[in-house]
């Protein structure tokens, strides 16, 4: 397994490429803006079939290059939790609130992901977790076997995702916090912003992580 990250956007997003080397296969998780080209072009370079985007969550800063990725992989599947497919294919909602200077394409998505689902990387099983709260369709995707997690704006490295926003629910954040902290600690951790951690140290070291599993014990 290789996992390249490139970090950029309005929002300082994490974009993470996981590519079966084997296989010649590579999903990308997520699409901030002005940060899928360094990772594309790696895929491109590498002769790996970009099978899939794959999105956590519909927010703006992870999904507006969705269509750079199209362009580039033009039979890459779209995926992304159908609670949050309606943010995605109108993207000017978020752009007006945020007022952001950015133009995005409405996302079409060519499939939705559900709890509990398996997809594949060439070998790698992943496992579709969802986890709502910051966003009512928000996902993670888990690698069982290689211990990795790419978490969204779930947990992130020492914080959490805002809960502040139209249709967020802190309650069901708690609730998806408690369910990811059930996997090995050792589980590495690509969040959505910041750097890679584990679930063990965030659950030492991140307060607000610490304070929810308080309270469920």
């Amino acid at each position: 397994m290789i996992v390249r990250m490139n970090t950029g956007g309005i929002a300082m997003t994490n974009c993470f490429l996981i590519a079966d080397e084997a296989a010649k296969e590579a999903v990308l998780f997520d699409a901030p803006d002005h940060t899928t080209r360094p990772l594309l072009d790696e895929a491109v370079r590498r002769g790996w079939d970009v099978t899939g985007l794959w999105l956590t969550h519909g927010h703006f800063d992870h999904f507006a290059d969705h269509s750079a990725v199209r362009e580039r992989f033009p039979r890459a599947k779209v995926l992304i939790h159908a609670l949050d497919e309606p943010k995605a294919r109108q993207p000017d909602v978020q752009t007006r609130l945020f007022g952001l200077p950015l133009v995005i394409a409405p996302l079409e998505a060519d499939a939705h992901l559900t709890d509990k689902q398996k997809l594949r990387i060439g070998s790698f099983e992943v496992v579709v977790l969802h986890t709502p709260g910051h966003s009512p369709g928000h996902v993670v995707f888990h690698f069982p076997k290689e211990q990795i997690l790419v978490g969204g704006d779930l947990i992130i490295g020492g914080s959490i995702g805002r809960t502040d926003l139209p249709d967020s629910d802190h309650r069901q954040m708690e609730l998806s916090i408690r369910k990811v902290m059930e996997l090995p600690g050792e589980t590495r951790l690509l969040g959505g912003h910041g750097p890679e951690t584990t679930l063990e140290q965030e659950g030492q070291e991140n307060p607000f992580v610490r304070e929810v599993c308080r309270e469920q014990g």
